[in-house]
């Protein structure tokens, strides 16, 4: 596993959350094909980072990413904002524990696609 993969996962991720929650509040059979094209992908990322690592580490670094990007996108692009400003301090130990984490930028070994039998 590797930060581009966990930023890949938390981007795609993000795609199907917002297609969801239109498909949520507005309905609409476009958002719901999108949502759920969105977690078919994630599926298969996953199963990349997943080979040759650790579910700790590989899900708790989604976890982190997928907190930090969301954050910023309903931050900046849908103008939400936390009620108080000890909210965005746990944002921050958030970035500390991805620092902690230690997770690398690049993979050691290649995926090799696992046989189905």
């Amino acid at each position: 596993m590797s930060l581009p993969q966990i930023f890949a996962l938390s981007a795609v991720e993000i795609v199907g959350d917002v297609a969801f929650k239109t498909f949520a509040n507005h309905g609409g059979a476009i958002y719901l094909g999108i949502g759920i094209g969105t977690y078919v992908i994630m599926m298969g990322l996953l199963i990349v980072a997943l080979q040759n690592s650790s579910i700790l580490i590989v899900n708790n670094g989604w976890d982190a990413i997928n907190g930090i990007l969301e954050s910023l996108f309903a931050y900046f692009v849908l103008g939400e904002r936390l009620e108080h400003y000890s909210q965005y301090l746990g944002i921050a130990f958030i970035m500390l524990g991805m620092y902690l984490l230690k997770i690398p930028w690049t993979k050691d070994k290649p995926f090799i696609m696992p046989s189905l039998f």
